[in-house]
């Protein structure tokens, strides 16, 4: 199972051009992925730089053939025009996706600061090993105080997640809402987490969350000692006065073993953000 977790900026690259097909075509480049995570997927939103108000979850979905998409609005408002706007994270699986969840996450009030809503979007994935779930989010950027009540949120979701992994059910009716699928222990959480490794809220994340089901940072995994590969300011400086890293790949530990490769793509420009490849499999 290849996964990409990329911070898209409404598919807007350092040329300043917003292209979908381009963020399709740079993931498909760097692999032959099953999974793609994308955070700040905008649909009818021409007020952000260089949109037209594209719907881009639909363009993003028709390159992506035998993919389902999954989508979560963190902002939903009234374009005036009859309409609505939305800024949120995207999942798109060829993996069977046995079923989904949209979490909105903590947004307390801190004055003086600008910030925004932020959702966390969780599909069940029946990845070749069984049923895992896959989270995509984005904290907030400019309030310590709402990030770290988000990581709080995030390890208290994976909390309530285990105890219903832990649950035995009775048989009851497929065809009825109170049907129970899987919501396993297993879990790879995606995205920009706009955190540093060096951060508080980075070490409150792989602190641990449920007994057995902590969270580890595939980076580590992959390259033991070795310092993180920047994600952001690579190419951009507006706001990255120096390049850093606050995309991360975490995932429950009893799916350690499994991880084969993590890598970001430093070259390409197609956002503000670099993607971030992991790939997981059995030996």
């Amino acid at each position: 199972m290849k996964l990409i977790t990329w911070n898209v900026q409404w598919c807007r690259g350092i040329d300043a051009k917003v292209d979908p097909a381009r963020i399709v075509r740079t993931a498909q480049s760097m692999a032959d992925f099953d999974v793609l995570c994308l955070q700040e997927v905008a649909v009818n939103f021409p007020g952000l730089d260089g949109s037209r108000g594209e719907d881009q979850v639909a363009q993003l979905s028709a390159t992506l053939p035998g993919f389902s998409a999954h989508y979560g609005a963190a902002t939903d408002v009234d374009d005036g025009k009859g309409g609505r706007s939305l800024f949120g994270n995207l999942i798109l699986s060829r993996l069977p996706v046995v079923q989904v969840y949209r979490h909105l996450l903590p947004w307390p009030a801190d004055p003086g600061l600008k910030s925004m809503q932020r959702i966390a979007v969780e599909a069940v994935v029946q990845a070749p090993w069984g049923p895992v779930r896959v989270v995509t989010t984005h904290l907030e950027y400019y309030s310590a105080t709402q990030r770290m009540a988000q990581v709080d949120a995030l390890q208290a979701l994976h909390r309530e997640a285990c105890g219903h992994a832990s649950l035995t059910r009775g048989q009851d009716d497929p065809g009825q809402p109170f049907h129970a699928r899987p919501r396993p222990t297993s879990a790879i959480l995606t995205g920009d987490f706009n955190f540093k490794p060096q951060d508080p809220e980075y070490r409150r994340m792989t602190q641990s969350a449920h007994a057995g089901a902590s969270f580890v940072d595939a980076w580590t995994l992959a390259h033991r000692a070795g310092p993180h590969s920047p994600t952001a300011g690579v190419h951009e400086s507006s706001w990255a006065k120096q390049p850093y890293c606050c995309d991360f790949v975490f995932l429950t530990a009893d799916l350690a073993s499994l991880v084969r490769e993590v890598k970001v793509d430093l070259h390409t420009q197609a956002s503000d953000h670099q993607p971030v490849l992991v790939a997981l499999s059995e030996r």
